[in-house]
């Protein structure tokens, strides 16, 4: 699941660090700086563009670069949907490599990283001009992959996706096409509002299943601000801020999910096809009002319940359209 030497404090760290200049020796043309740079490069080819990362860090970028790496779901997402095919990627959570909703996009990427964080020696093999970093906020790791090449950290501690989109936009000169998806989504979720009908302002209740049990998705994560989009309430405390990526809860405590509707994530597909009928089989569950009046969905926990990002808001726009409107 995960990638090989995975970084991570301590010994890989050290290890990766002393490799790097050897191994950018072997790679010079994909190194490179994110510091102040001229507007020409050294051939005197194609200009630099600077930009304010989501850190306050300025960066200077290719006006349009050709090879970039995405080391997290949400910089994959958004280079794909601007129209750039990255040379790397960091395995989705609990993915051995791309989400699965953009497996098939993203099939011929190589995995450069997890989400502990990039394995460095394979950042520098496939030799990129930008990296996308994220959410990264290790100094030390940071420091490493700015000696490969201008590295931008793309998503504040909001995790808005649109934010995010849009610094991307900045960073691999699609800011034209990042307006567009903008403006596309606000119209397609507008247009959802109006045919929601009288299912418009329903309770809807997001959580993860897995083997360790049911969590909530609260407020300051991707699902919930999609969600608010639409004008959806949530109930309990789905409606507050959590203080993690999700919340878990006991099965005494499962009101917590109840609402009008109930989508409940699953990060492997093929094998929880039937977790709504084993759900059901649980007292716990079939007295939830969503359960009993069928209004319960299993859907794609790589997109709804993970980082998230551009297509994913999309997705799940598309997935609430065929299960409240038909």
């Amino acid at each position: 699941m995960v990638p090989s030497s995975p970084l991570s404090p301590g010994r890989h760290a050290r290890v990766a660090a002393a490799s790097l200049l050897a191994l950018c020796a072997l790679a010079l043309s994909a190194c490179g700086s994110s510091g102040p740079a001229a507007a020409l490069d050294d051939a005197g080819g194609a200009s630099t563009t600077r930009i304010t990362d989501a850190t306050g860090t300025e960066v200077d970028v290719p006006g349009e670069p050709k090879r970039v790496v995405a080391l997290s779901e949400m910089d994959l997402d958004s280079a794909l949907a601007l129209g750039t095919q990255p040379v790397g990627l960091t395995a989705g959570r609990g993915q051995k490599g791309a989400p699965a909703y953009l497996a098939d996009r993203a099939k011929d990427i190589p995995v450069v990283g997890a989400v502990t964080g990039p394995d460095i020696e394979k950042v520098v093999q496939v030799k990129p001009d930008v990296i996308l970093a994220g959410q990264t906020a290790d100094e030390q790791v940071l420091a490493q992959l700015r000696k490969i090449a201008p590295t931008v950290v793309t998503i504040d501690d909001t995790k808005d996706w649109k934010k995010s989109l849009t610094l991307t936009g900045k960073a691999l000169g699609r800011s034209d096409e990042a307006e567009k998806f903008l403006a596309d989504y606000d119209a397609e979720a507008a247009a959802l509002r109006t045919d929601l009908g009288d299912q418009a302002g329903a309770s809807v209740s997001v959580a993860r299943y897995s083997a360790k049990g049911t969590a909530l998705m609260q407020q300051g994560v991707f699902i919930s601000d999609v969600l608010k989009d639409l004008g959806f309430e949530r109930p309990g405390i789905q409606s507050d801020r959590g203080e993690g990526h999700s919340t878990p809860i006991s099965e005494e405590n499962l009101d917590e999910i109840d609402g009008d509707w109930l989508f409940i994530g699953t990060l492997d597909a093929g094998t929880d096809a039937d977790l709504l009928t084993e759900l059901a089989g649980k007292p716990a569950y079939a007295q939830l009002g969503a359960v009993k009046d069928e209004h319960a969905r299993v859907i794609d926990g790589s997109k709804w319940t993970s980082l998230g990002g551009a297509q994913a808001a999309v997705s799940v726009l598309d997935d609430i359209r065929k299960a409240m409107v038909g």
